[in-house]
This record gives C-alpha cells, structure tokens and sequence, in this order.
C-alpha cells in the first residue's frame, strides 16, 4: 500500500515536471517572437529616423555613496549629443562619497550646465522617490528623464528617449537595460538575469498587453504628467517607484513606451551575500506590486523541472528519459540566453555566457520561492515591511515630521 502510494506520488512528479517543461517552453516561444518584434521595430525606426525637436531636458540623477562604476556611469551623461539639456545630482548630505566624483565631472565639463542638490533625510519610506521630489522642483526644464547612478547610456540616449514624448498622448519612455558585471561570479549570474530573465518578462508583457509599467534605470517623463498623477510624491510610499509610476501613468490615460534603445546597467554587487540581497528585495518587491504575475513567474522557469524530472525519472529506473528532460531544460535556458540577451538587446556577454544561464535560471527559481517566506526587504541598510501594492513601513516607522533640507549649488552656463 505504502509503496504503491510512493509510486502514484513519483509519477504525479514525473508528469508535474513535464508540464513545467511544457509551460517554460511556450514562454520561451513568446519570448522568441516578442524579441523579433522588438527588433523589427529598432530597424524600422533606424531607417525611419527624421530631424525632430530636440525640447531643453533636465536629468535628474540621485547619488548614494561610491558605487562600482560611478565615476564611468556619471560621465556618459556629460557627453550626450544633446542641443539644451542640465544634470541635477541629489544626494542627502554634502559628505556623500559620491560628490566628490561628481564634483571631478563637473569641472572636467564646465560647459554641461549642472547642478548638486543636498536633499536632506528622507520624508518618504522610499528614499530614492525623498531625493527626487526636492530635484523636479529645482528641474529647470519641462521634460525629465531620470536615471539611475549605475546606469551608462550611449550619447544618443537623450535624443532617443525624449523623442516618443513630442506626442502628447506619451506620459513616459523607459528602456531596457543590459546587465554589465563588475567582476566575480554573483555579479555575472546578476547580470545575466538583468539582461535575460527580466528582458524576456518585459518583452512578452510589452507584445502581449502593451508596457503598463517603467524601469528604473532611465525613464523620461513630462513635468505635467507628473503632476497629473499627484507628483513624485505619489510614489513616496512605494518600494517598487518605477512600476508604480508607469502604473498611474498608463492610468491616466497616457500611452508608455518602451523605447528602442537599450542601456547598460551595473551589477555592482560582488558579493554573493549582497547580490543575493539585493535581488530578493527586487523579486520581493514584484510580489506585492504584482501578485497573479509573479505567481504565474514560477511556470516560466525551466531548470527545476529539468532537475524534477531526472531525480523522478532515475527513482523509477528511466535514466534515458531523465537525463533527455534535463537536456532539454539546459538547451531551453541557453537559447532564451542567446535569443534575448544577444539577438534582442546585443549583450556579447550573453552569448559568451549562455552556457552559465541555466544556474542563473535556477537561482533565479530559488530566489523565487524565497519572495514567499517573508514580508521584509532591507534597503541601503534600513529594514521595511511590505504591505498591499508594495506599500513601504519602515522599522522602526519613519518620523512624520522629517524636516527636510534643500541647498542646490549651481554651475550657470
């Protein structure tokens, strides 16, 4: 009887990891057909390409400390191919590591109008979205585009993004981002998901229901779509700021794009204990924003099932079938590596690293089941709990009082 309950139960496990196949297979399809789509549309828009209006720009780029990679991040953003556009760096205190590299640039680019905002403690839960709200008031110009430290654009960036907001029906441009490695291996399998695994989501979501969200890195917004959603303060509460800011923006009835540029992004994390933290607070904060997704997430994983299916498999004495189900999950995750990573956003590393995908996928499926166990992140150090729609609570709370700070030092051009 017991036995006979064991062998009912590895067969239900056999079959299960089929499916789990089956189902990471028709993503890998539609991920297929979403990066042919996205690289029809770069080449139409190569070929398409006019003289448009180039409208006065502010970035806004909040600083934190000395980042892997800041100094050569920050630089790309001085050398655009721009008619009119300023830099606001913001960061919360004048001894921030970060200005002294900014400060460098500045003086290394005297004519790239530019401005430092000392923005003071956070009055938000989300400290990002704290610094942002002092930076938009002191933006000289209507149209934003806000990027992130880590983020190294090409110097036709500017004129990329800002180009799909001339139409007044657009409320916000965001990118896709190749994962760039800093060095040692948590960084690479970082990147890799970066580049892969989130492209791939961002892609089918794009093909299937059209972009109802943005990423972070770089997204580029008009001032009076801002405040139609209530200003950046809206955002204050949540720990996942840009998906919410396409969120109220798609709202309110404004179309967002998903530009054809893509970006680097650095995965400065080196440590496997720091990574490995950094991307659970990422997953955990899609969790609550996005609940029935992330659920569904699961059955877009390859790797697992691989693994399923050659333990039940060798259980019951099918070694063949076994080990050709985990063939076929290898070779599932490598393609979609080479597919998405190098065909669709051309990261070289994912092609010379698509053999490593596979690990990736299973962490990946590990960090995963992890967003499950808890409702806490940890940001920059400071502890928060995660309620309905990715709301913030800070431990202890944060002080309804805050007073905040603001001096901007100028450099007029």
């Amino acid at each position: 009887m017991l036995q006979a309950s064991f062998e009912v139960a590895g067969r239900a496990l056999l079959v299960g990891a089929i499916i789990g196949l089956a189902s990471s297979t028709v993503f890998l399809m539609l991920v297929s057909f979403a990066t042919l789509r996205f690289r029809l549309r770069v080449a139409k828009l190569s070929r398409g390409r006019s003289t448009n209006p180039q409208p006065p720009v502010s970035v806004l780029k909040p600083v934190h400390g000395l980042e892997p990679g800041l100094a050569q991040c920050l630089e790309t953003f001085f050398r655009q191919h721009y008619r009119e556009y300023e830099l606001v760096f913001g960061a919360r205190q004048r001894d921030d590591g970060a200005w002294s590299v900014v400060d460098r640039l500045r003086k290394k680019y005297p004519n790239i109008r530019s401005k430092t905002i000392e923005t003071g403690a956070p009055v938000y839960p989300n400290a990002k979205v704290s610094a942002l709200e002092p930076m938009v008031a002191s933006a000289a110009f209507q149209y934003l585009v806000i990027a992130d430290s880590d983020a190294s654009v090409p110097p036709d960036c500017l004129a990329e993004v800002v180009r799909p907001l001339l139409d007044p029906n657009v409320g916000l441009v965001t990118c896709l981002y190749r994962g760039v490695s800093t060095g040692g291996l948590s960084s690479r399998l970082e990147a890799l998901g970066m580049s892969v695994e989130m492209s791939s989501g961002v892609l089918v979501a794009d093909m299937l229901e059209g972009m109802r969200f943005a990423l972070g890195p770089t997204m580029a917004v008009r001032q009076d779509t801002l405040q139609m959603i209530g200003g950046v303060a809206a955002l204050g509460a949540y720990s996942g700021d840009d998906y919410v800011l396409g969120q109220l923006i798609h709202s309110a009835g404004k179309t967002v794009v998903l530009s054809h540029k893509v970006i680097d992004h650095l995965a400065g994390n080196r440590s496997l204990t720091a990574s490995l933290a950094h991307q659970l607070r990422w997953m955990r904060s899609t969790r609550f924003s996005r609940p029935w997704g992330h659920v569904g997430t699961g059955l877009t994983f390859a790797m697992p099932f691989g693994l399923l299916g050659l333990a039940t498999a060798l259980i019951h004495g099918q070694g063949t079938l076994g080990i050709t189900l985990l063939g076929l999950a290898v070779a599932n995750r490598v393609v979609q590596c080479v597919v998405v990573g190098w065909l669709g956003l051309r990261d070289r590393q994912a092609l010379w690293w698509s053999w490593l995908y596979p690990v990736r996928d299973l962490l990946g499926f590990c960090l995963w089941c992890a967003t499950f166990a808890g409702r806490e992140i940890v940001w920059r150090g400071e502890h928060y709990v995660l309620g309905e729609g990715g709301r913030m609570q800070a431990m202890p709370p944060v002080p309804g009082n805050a007073v905040r700070r603001s001096r901007v030092d100028r450099t007029a051009v």
